[in-house]
């Protein structure tokens, strides 16, 4: 079974809890938020960004209100490439040509049904390797 980060903002939190419920296929390591009460994207990124990254979960996926600010505060974190996917297409394409190892969600503007279709998309797809390969290894050269 898969190993999956999860971990929101104030903004993020009902969705978070939603697909944390509704996704049985995957265990998660839910690292909060666990309430509506204000709290600062940046944390919960460098949390999931980190356990990604030493391999402790397979995947990370964070949640906020765009997933904009998220995305930005994970791919700071060499090694991530978080893909800010508002449709199962951009997931399962984020997968198959970038190796992406890391999802983020827009609350306000996905709806619950479409954030599961996209998490289930992006956790289930594999990457094609093959040509592919060679811009990762660019990709990780960088910065």
């Amino acid at each position: 079974m898969r190993k999956v980060a999860i971990g929101s903002d104030h903004a993020g939190f009902a969705l978070k809890s939603f697909i944390v419920n509704n996704v049985t296929e995957v265990e998660f390591v839910d690292i909060g938020v666990f309430s509506e009460q204000k709290s600062d994207y940046p944390d919960q990124a460098q949390e999931v960004a980190k356990l990604v990254l030493e391999r402790k979960t397979d995947f990370g996926i964070l949640i906020c209100g765009t997933g904009v600010g998220m995305a930005i505060a994970a791919n700071r974190y060499k090694g991530i490439r978080a893909v800010n996917a508002q449709s199962g297409f951009v997931a399962s394409m984020a997968r198959k040509h970038n190796d992406a190892n890391l999802l983020t969600i827009g609350s306000r503007v996905i709806a619950p049904q479409l954030a599961l279709h996209i998490v289930k998309v992006f956790l289930f797809t594999p990457f094609e390797g093959g040509r592919h390969l060679k811009r990762i290894e660019k990709l990780d050269k960088l910065g």
